[in-house]
């Protein structure tokens, strides 16, 4: 099941991407998220106009995706950028597919006109996702992260929505 995520989803979310954050490249931050931070910025999403949504299976929150504008200023207030992250025994059930779907439908009823994902070149399964989601390859910025002691490239990847 897909749903608006709540301030009392932030402890699971929390628990998702702090994973991410210790374990792999897919994120190139490495400092860790807090239930209290979470909260905030489930609230700053929904106050903004835009959206997260967790995936629960069997009542637990097994993945989330969120959206914001691209960049700050009105000339970017039509593009936008998302996070869509899944505990490990949820990939491959379709979640990431039904949680993009509503995040891409909500952020086109809300005028924007694309999305922007931004991959870490390492992850070679998140690029493939956004390509079979319709998603091109726009860009490689090399050496554009930094994490564990070395440069990430970071891939670009855009679906136009409207």
């Amino acid at each position: 099941m897909i749903r608006p995520a709540v301030a009392r989803d932030a402890q699971a979310v929390t628990d998702i991407w702090n994973l991410v954050i210790a374990t792999t490249t897919h994120n190139f931050s490495s400092t860790l998220k807090t239930p209290d931070g979470v909260a905030a910025q489930i609230a700053g999403h929904w106050s903004a106009g835009h959206g997260i949504w967790v995936a629960e299976a069997a009542g637990d929150v097994v993945g989330f995706a969120s959206y914001g504008q691209f960049r700050g200023g009105n000339g970017y207030a039509r593009s936008m950028e998302h996070s869509v992250h899944l505990s490990d025994g949820a990939r491959g059930k379709g979640l990431g597919r039904a949680l993009m779907a509503v995040l891409e439908d909500h952020a086109r009823s809300g005028g924007a006109h694309q999305m922007i994902a931004g991959i870490s070149g390492e992850n070679t399964g998140g690029q493939a996702f956004h390509a079979a989601l319709g998603y091109a390859h726009i860009a490689r910025i090399p050496e554009a992260g930094w994490k564990w002691g070395r440069f990430l490239d970071l891939v670009l990847m855009q679906k136009i929505l409207s």
